[in-house]
C-alpha cells in the first residue's frame, strides 16, 4: 500500500504548512486594536489611469452594449493606456494633479478642524452613547432613592 502511505505524507505535509499560517496570523492578533475610519475623511484622489478609466468606460459602453464583464473593461483599458504616448496621457495626469491639489487643501481643512474638535470628540467617543445614557440614569435613580 504505497500509494496510500504517500498520500498520508502529503496530508501531513499539507498540515504543517497550514500550521505553519496559523502561527504567523496568530501574530496579528497581538497588535493594537485598529481605529476605525471616519467617514467624514476626504476619499484620496484617483490617479491618472483612473481619470482615463471614467472616460474610457463611457466609450466602451458604448461600443460593447451587451458586456457586462468589469474585467473585460479593466483589460481593454489597460492596453490602451500602455499603448498611449505620454502626450496623449498628458490631459488625464493635468486632470488628476489637478484633483490631488484639491484633495491636499481638503485634507489640510480636515486635518485643522479634526485637531481643534478632536479633544472634544474623543471624550465621548470612549463610551457608546448606551453607556452613557446608562450613567445618567444611574445618577438620576441615586437622586431619587435620597
Amino acid at each position: 500500500m504505497k500509494g496510500g502511505k504517500a498520500k498520508a505524507e502529503t496530508a501531513k505535509k499539507a498540515d504543517n504548512k497550514l500550521g505553519t499560517k496559523r502561527k504567523a496570523s496568530g501574530s496579528v492578533g497581538k497588535r493594537a486594536a485598529k481605529k476605525g475610519k471616519d467617514p467624514n475623511k476626504p476619499k484620496r484622489p484617483p490617479s491618472a489611469f483612473f481619470v482615463f478609466m471614467e472616460e474610457f468606460r463611457k466609450q466602451f459602453q458604448e461600443k460593447n452594449p451587451n458586456n457586462k464583464s468589469v474585467a473585460t473593461v479593466g483589460k481593454a483599458a489597460g492596453d490602451k493606456w500602455k499603448s498611449m504616448s505620454e502626450s496623449d496621457k498628458a490631459p488625464y495626469v493635468a486632470k488628476a494633479a489637478k484633483r490631488k491639489a484639491e484633495y491636499e487643501k481638503t485634507m489640510a481643512a480636515y486635518n485643522k478642524k479634526q485637531e481643534a474638535g478632536g479633544s472634544e470628540n474623543e471624550e465621548e467617543s470612549d463610551k457608546s452613547k448606551s453607556e452613557v445614557n446608562d450613567d445618567e440614569d444611574e445618577s438620576v435613580e441615586e437622586e431619587d432613592e435620597e
